[in-house]
C-alpha cells in the first residue's frame, strides 16, 4: 500500500489538476495502491487547467484548446467556423478548466482501477 505521507504530498502538489469534489475519491484510491503502481501514477503527465485556459483565451477561435484536450472533433469544428462565430469560444472560456480537470481525473482513475 502507498505511504500516507507520499499520497498527501501528491495530493497537495497536484490539487489544481483535479476537480475539488473528486479529490477525496482520488486520495482513497491512491492510498489503496501498491508502491510501484503509485510511482506510475505520480509520473503521469497532467494537463494544466491554467495553461489550457490561456490557450483558450488566445487561440480558442482556432480550436487549439480542444486539440490539447484530445477533443479533435470540436477542435476541427472551431477551426473551420472560427469558434462557431465566437460563441463556442466564449463558452469554452468558462468550461475548459473543468474539462481539463475531469480529463486528468479520468486518466488517473484508469490507472488505479
Amino acid at each position: 500500500m502507498a505511504d500516507q505521507q507520499k499520497v498527501d504530498m501528491y495530493m497537495v502538489t497536484n490539487q489544481k489538476y483535479f476537480p475539488e469534489e473528486k479529490r477525496f475519491i482520488l486520495k482513497e484510491k491512491l492510498l489503496a495502491l501498491e508502491d510501484d503502481k503509485f510511482s506510475t501514477v505520480s509520473m503521469l503527465e497532467l494537463k494544466d487547467p491554467t495553461t489550457i485556459l490561456l490557450v483558450s483565451l488566445f487561440l480558442g477561435t482556432l480550436g487549439i484548446d480542444r486539440f490539447m484536450l484530445g477533443d479533435t472533433g470540436i477542435g476541427i469544428l472551431k477551426l473551420l467556423t472560427a469558434g462557431c462565430c465566437g460563441i463556442l469560444t466564449i463558452i469554452d472560456w468558462f468550461g475548459v478548466q473543468k474539462k481539463a480537470r475531469e480529463l486528468n481525473f479520468n486518466k488517473v482513475m484508469t490507472l488505479v482501477m
